[in-house]
């Protein structure tokens, strides 16, 4: 029974944990606009996203190619007045950067191709770091404990049958 009842509550645990890492996603992501598709010679792939300067000094932005050719795509991010502020080749699978929010408004990133590739694009206001590490640490710690206590328990459990 006492090893029941701690299984339940160590598994509660686990459970609480993975709650709080989902919450923390939820919290990195806030204000990330995302999108995909297939981009190609003629067919780009565009995302927007609102940054307030007030909120915001900086903005990132991501690109995941998912079937990757070197020198096939490019991205390019335009201010709120559609100056371009960043063009840049994406020479991995995995594109990430930042870019400097002088003025509130729309910010667009463009993801162009030479070849038709299927593509992954964020861009958005760069997470707040205390609280992302926060809310990271709160998690994994839950996390942990309850993952040794269900070992515990049930080392304890198997020792407790086999001396019966």
């Amino acid at each position: 029974m006492q090893t029941t009842r701690l299984i339940v509550i160590f598994g509660l645990l686990v459970v609480g944990g993975l709650a709080v890492s989902v919450i923390e996603n939820q919290v990195t992501l806030e204000g990330i606009s995302q999108g995909n598709g297939r981009v190609s010679l003629t067919e780009t792939l565009s995302i927007t996203a609102d940054l307030d300067r007030e909120e915001t000094s900086v903005g990132v932005f991501a690109v995941q190619v998912m079937e990757f050719s070197q020198d096939a795509v490019s991205v390019r991010v335009f201010d709120p007045l559609d100056a371009e502020i960043i063009q840049q080749r994406v020479d991995a699978d995995t594109l990430e950067g930042e870019f400097d929010v002088y003025e509130s408004g729309t910010f667009k990133m463009v993801i162009e191709s030479t070849d038709e590739i299927y593509v992954a694009g964020a861009i958005g206001p760069r997470p707040d770091a205390d609280t992302k590490l926060i809310l990271v640490s709160v998690s994994l710690g839950i996390l942990i404990t309850g993952m040794i206590g269900l070992a515990i328990t049930a080392i304890y459990g198997i020792k407790n049958r086999k001396s019966v």
